[in-house]
């Protein structure tokens, strides 16, 4: 089913936010929305970043998106609908240098205060207001 375009300039929006996520840092899916103008919308931005296309050809895709730096607000890796899938994004994190720990209950989670990122305008935005 194709988008329509106001879904498509929502995704578009969330996919060039994510890119500023500098290397080595984690943010929240709300904190993107907020960053794109719908503070609402965190989970959608998570429906944004699991239909991240796999094709290389793709304008956006999972070579050039870096998916795996958005992360929930308690700061751990949201379970997906296949078990691996955290241990996926944990594995892309520590080949970043993000140190990733897991909790008592088998969560993995990413320290804020260290790995952190929560500009309060997207840097390709700053100079612009």
């Amino acid at each position: 089913m194709r988008r329509s375009e106001e879904a498509q300039a929502f995704f578009h929006a969330v996919y060039l936010a994510v890119q500023e996520i500098p290397h080595g840092k984690v943010t929240t899916y709300g904190h993107i929305a907020h960053l794109v103008g719908t503070p609402q919308r965190a989970r959608q931005v998570g429906m944004c970043l699991k239909h991240l296309p796999l094709d290389p050809e793709a304008r956006f895709n999972s070579d050039n998106v870096p998916w795996q730096r958005v992360i929930n607000s308690r700061g751990t890796i949201s379970p997906r609908s296949v078990p691996e899938g955290t241990q996926v994004q944990a594995t892309a994190l520590r080949a970043e240098g993000v140190e990733v720990r897991r909790l008592a209950l088998g969560e993995l989670a990413v320290d804020f205060e260290v790995y952190g990122w929560f500009p309060e305008v997207l840097p390709s935005e700053a100079g612009q207001q």
